[in-house]
């Protein structure tokens, strides 16, 4: 038997389990069979809570198809509350090693209890081609790598999430297929997001997508630097800092405890 938590961060909801004491014996079958939301426990995916050589702890991730992603920005915020909040630290700056780098995690405590997390996300990746026309069916938008790779559309037509995700994450354009964000300006620091999470289809929120949206209304003169992202599960805090690091500020949330058998 596999002890594992349910807990999300805005809407953004996974399956975590601390491998330093169990044994997932296949992570992305896991993933795949606990992930249905009808079958099994339900969840956007499946995260496992490792040690680290080089780092406090590890993240590894899987999304609700099994494909294993390289980073989650509300993931990371939940291990931060799950780590200090179960005892595995007193810390309350902890590295985070992912498959995108190290991420360090500030805990803001009150009466004991994380309330939000902010997590330096490090830098934004985009080249000469990160701002793309449209060609061959895909529109107009702006590619940014935050770890994992996203494509935002400024559209005030939001709700095309459900149609148009699902063609444009296996677009041609992206061979390792992408996550598409529909994004409306409300002002120069509120966005109204929709998210297509490649391997787990609409979400309620993502904490890359979130960053990526932030990074591209900059780079394209519709918002500042620092931007409220709203998104169907609530509200998250990005800021684009003079280090060029992108800092994502959330909250995390428990949901329950249970035990399932190893697939």
């Amino acid at each position: 038997m596999i002890h594992f938590t349910k807990m999300h961060g805005v809407g953004n909801d996974y399956i975590y389990v601390n491998t330093m004491k169990y044994h997932v014996t296949d992570p992305s079958e896991a993933a795949h069979r606990w992930s249905d939301r009808h079958k099994g426990i339900g969840a956007d995916g499946l995260v496992l809570i490792g040690s680290a050589t080089d780092a406090d702890f590890s993240m590894r991730i899987f999304n609700a198809d099994g494909s294993e992603a390289m980073m989650c920005g509300n993931a990371s915020r939940c291990i931060g509350k799950y780590l200090y909040e179960r005892g595995l630290t007193d810390k309350t700056v902890v590295r985070l090693q992912t498959l995108s780098g190290i991420k360090t995690l500030q805990l803001h405590i009150c009466d004991n209890k994380v309330e939000s997390v902010t997590v330096d996300m490090l830098e934004p990746i985009t080249t000469d081609q990160s701002l793309f026309v449209s060609a061959q069916g895909l529109p107009a938008g702006t590619f940014v790598s935050m770890g994992n790779p996203h494509y935002v559309i400024f559209t005030d037509d939001i709700d095309q999430v459900a149609t148009r995700g699902p063609l444009l994450e296996c677009h041609p354009s992206f061979p390792q297929r992408c996550n598409i964000e529909f994004a409306r300006i409300d002002d120069d620091s509120t966005i109204r997001v929709r998210v297509w999470e490649r391997g787990s289809g609409i979400t309620m929120a993502c904490g890359t997508g979130a960053c990526a949206t932030a990074v591209a209304a900059a780079l394209t003169h519709r918002a500042g630097r620092q931007a409220n992202i709203v998104m169907d599960g609530g509200t998250l805090s990005v800021e684009w800092r003079p280090d060029n690091h992108v800092y994502l500020t959330g909250p995390a949330e428990f949901v329950f405890d249970g035990e399932i058998l190893n697939p």
